[in-house]
């Protein structure tokens, strides 16, 4: 029996993503790939970093307190001791001349023309990192100045998270273009997913009963035929071949999103067929779900930032809404047309956006509100 349609809170139906998905296992991955990913253990330092004194730059190893009154006037001949960045220091020496600082002279001499100070140009042992020091705590991502760090401590593999694997079901209606799989195919690998495979489903019982039969995925995501229209059926497959828990939520847009899981266990989230309605289910409930099953931080993965609007912010009681808006001005947000007059262009052409909770009219004008802002804008402050 398909539950009747209700909208239960966003607050609800995200607490019920939380309890449906926790973090996959680890695997093993080589550094040189895994750029991004997330690690699973806390990676520590076998060694001193570096092992010992070392030259920080190509150049001449020398004494500094020879060099003092050295000038261009007045060149000092030193002991000639070429070195290249990262070999260890020799003995009786404790700084690097550049070797524009310094010119080779026959026999075996460089003439250097500038004073250095002891340790100058010098990585002293230990100085990024001592031995038993936490390079990198679980759960990090792994940025490329992490990935470098991780190469100088001597690692070539590390244990990192599993990356959830999610297949993307489309039902479009007719001719309809699909433009829904290949936007929430971007999401899905911003947030860390793998995309096992995008399935093009018709709008048939046994099309989508097909679909969600199969074993091969962390996660679902139907889009379209979560409505009430004649041929939307995805809310009354997943009960029959699964459970359907929630099917209505109080997101604008996006009501008629649902969540369930197949027979096995694996969660499945019913996204609409609107783009604008499909955009915003994902980024607040499909999103969540991706994020904590590859180890990522569950929140939004946008800046967010305190803002005054310049006019009111405006929003229906009992729906938490979704306002895309733009920023006219340094720490200032406007709205614009919502995404119920524009659809995806909303988005498209905003800066952000402000989410209303439900128990909200919205925001009276030079309110401070919480803007979370899309990649590459609003980034001059």
């Amino acid at each position: 029996m398909v539950p009747a349609f209700r909208r239960l809170s966003l607050e609800d139906a995200t607490a019920w993503v939380d309890r449906v998905t926790s973090r996959l296992g680890n695997v093993s991955a080589s550094l040189s790939a895994a750029h991004g990913r997330v690690l699973a253990e806390e990676i520590c330092s076998a060694q001193p970093i570096p092992a010992v004194d070392s030259a920080a730059l190509d150049g001449f190893a020398v004494a500094a307190s020879a060099t003092v009154g050295a000038s261009s006037y007045n060149p000092v001949l030193l002991p000639l001791r070429t070195i290249a960045s990262g070999e260890a220091i020799p003995p009786d020496t404790d700084a690097v001349i550049p070797l524009a600082l310094g010119e080779p002279q026959p026999p075996n001499w460089v003439a250097c023309v500038e004073a250095v100070a002891p340790g100058e140009n010098v990585g002293t042992q230990s100085s990024v990192a001592p031995a038993g020091a936490v390079l990198a705590p679980s759960g990090a991502l792994l940025s490329p100045a992490l990935t470098g760090m991780l190469v100088r401590a001597g690692l070539s593999n590390v244990n990192v998270v599993r990356r959830p694997r999610v297949r993307i079901v489309v039902t479009p209606k007719g001719a309809e273009i699909d433009s829904n799989g290949p936007m929430i195919r971007a999401l899905v690998e911003r947030d860390g997913g793998d995309v096992s495979a995008i399935v093009a489903a018709e709008r048939t019982v046994q099309a989508i009963r097909s679909t969600l039969e199969r074993d091969s995925a962390d996660i679902v995501l139907v889009i379209g035929g979560t409505g009430a229209g004649a041929d939307d059926h995805a809310a009354a497959v997943l009960a029959a071949v699964g459970e359907l828990m929630i099917h209505g939520i109080a997101l604008r847009p996006g009501e008629t999103a649902g969540l369930g899981r197949t027979r096995n266990g694996v969660p499945v989230v019913l996204l609409p067929g609107s783009p604008a309605a499909c955009f915003c289910g994902y980024e607040m409930l499909a999103g969540r779900g991706i994020r904590r099953l590859g180890g990522r931080d569950p929140r939004l993965p946008h800046r967010s930032r305190l803002m005054h609007t310049a006019r009111k912010l405006i929003s229906a009681i009992g729906m938490t809404e979704i306002v895309p808006v733009r920023c006219p001005a340094r720490d200032i947000v406007e709205p614009l047309p919502s995404f119920g007059e524009i659809g995806l262009m909303a988005a498209v052409a905003a800066d952000g956006f402000v989410i209303i909770p439900e128990a909200s009219e919205g925001h009276p004008e030079g309110a401070l509100v919480t803007v979370y802002l899309y990649e590459g804008r609003c980034i001059d402050g």
